[in-house]
């Protein structure tokens, strides 16, 4: 684990954050011997099937190392902006966490820094791990920079490249980049503290053309287009592999159309095209699924069926009998 150098030490930083991947940073500054002042987090949110109040990551990893901590539901609260100026923070770190208000990323004398999970000015926006892999991407990478008030926009500070291979999913990138993410946020609190950051304007970053974005998921924009080649369809099914996970409407005889989601899959090319209508179905009915996409099919390695567990295929086609697959089934 990296130490804090002596004038890292006397920075008293404020860390923003709420998700898993940002407990991989906390953590570094805190066992690094990084004076983390206080954590501000998400409010608590109803999850599971009782629906009860859950903390978040960072809030639970705060409460363990006694941190003190605020939850604003609304970041321009004047009460929170005055807890805010109490600590007398030289810096806030922020990871994946919320928009900032002016009024909170000027506050700081050395400033407000984010990590951001792509090599900027690619991928600004809330999904860059999810639309590199989507888009076929062969790197990726982290990247801090100065908060401004625009999203992802500000000037940058350091980055590093992250290759991807044909086998990562969302979920394996995702823990790559938590871990270089972490020694990088080190790196930068060091570099701010020291001056020898050099912060570099965006539109001087480059990236050989247009910069591909990286928009919100929602549930619509997971839906599989049968009428897309393999290998385009592979892309989206890692890019969205575990969470929120590709899926599509399973049509089997008479029964109602079942959601299905597709965690793994791997192509197979027919030519030009398919000689099947794209999202048809084929099955032996014991070792194979695929579905006729644009270029021939896509086979369907891992699965979930709307209220059962995911599963391998030949696990889900043991349990499918009564659904004919085999016999006219479509995917919509």
């Amino acid at each position: 684990m990296k130490m804090a150098n002596s004038s890292s030490r006397d920075c008293r930083i404020v860390f923003m954050g709420t998700p898993e991947f940002a407990v991989a940073s906390l953590r570094a500054l805190v066992e690094g011997g990084y004076r983390v002042v206080a954590v501000v987090t998400g409010p608590d949110k109803p999850a599971g099937r009782g629906l009860h109040l859950q903390p978040s990551p960072v809030k639970q990893y705060a409460l363990e190392r006694g941190i003190p901590l605020l939850q604003p539901v609304k970041l321009r609260d004047e009460a929170f902006l005055d807890e805010l100026r109490r600590l007398s923070a030289d810096l806030f770190v922020v990871v994946a966490f919320r928009m900032l208000p002016e009024a909170v990323w000027r506050m700081p004398r050395l400033g407000a820094f984010n990590l951001h999970a792509a090599l900027l000015p690619k991928y600004r926006g809330a999904a860059p791990i999810n639309w590199a892999i989507i888009n076929g991407e062969a790197e990726t990478g982290v990247t801090t920079f100065f908060i401004d008030e625009n999203i992802d926009t500000g000037k940058i500070l350091l980055s590093e490249k992250v290759a991807i291979s044909p086998a990562d999913t969302a979920g394996t990138l995702h823990d790559a980049l938590k871990e270089v993410g972490k020694s990088l946020v080190l790196k930068t609190v060091d570099g701010v503290v020291s001056g020898c950051v050099q912060p570099v304007p965006q539109e001087d970053a480059g990236c050989g053309g247009a910069a591909p974005t990286a928009p919100k998921l929602f549930k619509d924009s997971c839906r599989i287009s049968w009428q897309k080649k393999g290998g385009e369809l592979v892309n989206f099914v890692r890019g969205l592999s575990p969470h929120p996970a590709a899926w599509c409407e399973l049509v089997a005889g008479s029964a109602p159309p079942q959601q299905l989601k597709i965690f793994a899959a791997h192509a197979e090319p027919t030519g030009d095209t398919c000689p099947a209508p794209a999202g048809a179905l084929l099955s032996d009915g014991h070792t194979f699924l695929k579905a006729a996409c644009a270029d021939g099919f896509l086979c369907i390695d891992e699965l979930q069926l709307a209220g059962k567990k995911r599963m391998k295929t030949e696990e889900f086609l043991r349990g499918a009998r009564a659904l004919n697959i085999e016999q006219g089934a479509s995917a919509t």
